[in-house]
């Protein structure tokens, strides 16, 4: 019965350590896929946690798949953005391995939002989705294909790291 308690007490704490958000000084890492209307490409996005429930960071996308309407050139391809992410995983009382955070990010094309959510399955990695939409563009103008690339709903999926 011993063994059985103990057994169960390090099972415990090995599958408890996994969260998806710890908090202050809390660093992840993903890279994923970024999909939008009219092309594909590569997402990375940096989060560093200030607070229990409180986070900001980078991420940057890069169209690589372009459809042959769409202009290829490198301002069109390319966005950065600053994030600001809300976590309330706690909050709402999910699986501690589940985060799900709201936020805001400032870019070079637009200010938007995002819903993003991650589940890790071991200490160090995890998968991610999340769903961005923009508020207001810089660009008021009809937009060509082009301007549009970042500039509208787009969907990133990938892996996500504890560092």
């Amino acid at each position: 019965m011993r063994k059985i308690i103990l057994l169960v007490t390090i099972l415990s704490a090995t599958l408890g350590y996994s969260q998806a958000y710890t908090g202050t000084n809390d660093n992840k890492l993903q890279l994923g896929a970024n999909f939008q209307n009219n092309a594909t490409g590569v997402n990375i996005s940096y989060d560093y946690g200030l607070g229990e429930n409180i986070s900001v960071g980078v991420s940057s996308s890069y169209a690589l798949g372009i459809s042959d309407e769409v202009s290829k050139n490198f301002g069109d391809r390319f966005d950065l953005k600053a994030r600001f992410n809300a976590h309330i995983g706690n909050v709402i009382n999910v699986d501690e391995n589940f985060d799900v955070y709201p936020g805001l990010n400032l870019s070079l094309k637009n200010f938007g939002g995002h819903l993003g959510m991650r589940y890790f399955f071991s200490d160090g990695f995890g998968l991610y989705t999340e769903f961005n939409v923009p508020f207001a563009k810089y660009n008021t103008d009809t937009l060509d294909p082009g301007e549009k690339l970042h500039n509208q709903f787009t969907l990133n999926i990938g892996a996500a790291f504890n560092l």
